[in-house]
């Protein structure tokens, strides 16, 4: 890495974004915000169609990615992609959500885990190039709120995940501090909890999301959980992970980021005042989730302390005006509705 007259690290040159996932619900919301600020991030992915991004992306703004075909649980083809392309900030983001881990615990394993160790390696062996890796975890490395005693914690508790994804991400927050003690590499890991937008598509809490399309849309839908929850919108947790990234922060850090804290009851309001027929439409039934709702956020406040926090309401409308979009195009895909 460049070194500037008095020694330190130049991290002012040109940059280049490396982002796993790219095709996934978060990832896809990273390329659009690095894209809308001028970058042109490259994709490692085993190809490349992504609804999600067609959905995001305009065609001129699509134009701006580079694919990179390759497999995140491959070494070779990780290391390929960083050092063919000039890497300098790789945003980690590939994963499998809980359901596919839940059906394929060993792919969940291999792709969560081994992928992760597979990024790790590779900035190790490419240290002088790559100046900065941030990475996801999830808030599932958290207990229940019943394992806590209480429903608010503070963001250093005891790791008890309810589920082998929240396993899998405790496993890589370890591995980090293990490249960092043995090899000096510095990561930061992000804990989003339920993220909702635009792709938020797959799994328990893609609940919000969805009933924001059926309401679009006309049609009934099921949220598939009661109780709280922190509801972080995609954008903002988007520039939090890009933020992260150029943040050049020493260390194996993590920090959990938080958005609104609230009630089902909160959601189906924040719904109604979008949709009138909402609560004709929607309705919530099940267990809580199975993590803390209420996770204070010291650690990111303190080293990020302007980090954009959108109102849920605000998010609620945002969301459902890409949706009335969609839907005026004739794009959009009602079909995970049933699921």
């Amino acid at each position: 890495m460049p070194a500037t007259a008095d020694g330190t690290k130049d991290r002012t040159s040109a940059k280049r974004f490396l982002v796993t996932g790219a095709k996934g619900f978060i990832g896809s919301w990273v390329v659009k915000v690095l894209i809308e600020r001028g970058d042109r991030p490259l994709i490692l992915d085993l190809d490349a169609d992504s609804h999600r991004l067609r959905a995001l992306l305009s065609e001129e703004q699509l134009q701006s990615v580079s694919f990179i075909r390759g497999d995140v649980s491959k070494l070779d083809d990780v290391e390929r992609a960083v050092a063919d392309n000039g890497i300098t900030h790789v945003i980690h983001l590939a994963a499998l959500q809980v359901p596919f881990c839940v059906a394929n615990p060993p792919l969940g394993a291999l792709v969560n885990v081994v992928g992760t160790v597979n990024v790790f390696e590779t900035v190790k062996r490419h240290r002088d190039q790559v100046r900065n890796l941030v990475y996801a975890s999830s808030a599932a490395v958290y207990g229940t709120e019943e394992f806590y005693g209480a429903d608010h914690i503070s963001d250093d508790a005891p790791l008890q995940p309810a589920t082998l994804y929240g396993v899998f991400k405790q496993c890589n927050e370890g591995t980090a501090r293990v490249y960092y003690a043995c090899d000096g590499i510095s990561s930061i890991a992000l804990r989003p909890s339920t993220v909702y937008g635009l792709g938020r598509d797959q799994g328990l809490t893609s609940g919000p999301t969805k009933a924001i399309k059926a309401c679009v849309a006309g049609r009934s839908y099921v949220i598939r959980f009661t109780g709280r929850a922190d509801m972080q919108y995609a954008r903002d947790t988007a520039i939090t992970f890009i933020r992260a990234a150029e943040s050049g922060l020493e260390g194996a850090r993590i920090y959990t980021p938080r958005g609104a804290v609230v009630s089902m009851e909160d959601i189906m309001a924040a719904l109604e005042r979008q949709f009138p027929d909402a609560r004709k439409l929607i309705r919530a039934e099940g267990n809580p989730l199975p993590l803390p709702a209420d996770v204070e956020n010291i650690a990111i406040r303190r080293d990020f302390p302007d980090l954009p926090v959108t109102p849920l309401d605000e998010g609620v409308r945002e969301t459902a005006e890409i949706f009335r979009k969609l839907q005026r195009e004739d794009r959009l895909d009602l079909r995970e509705l049933s699921v």
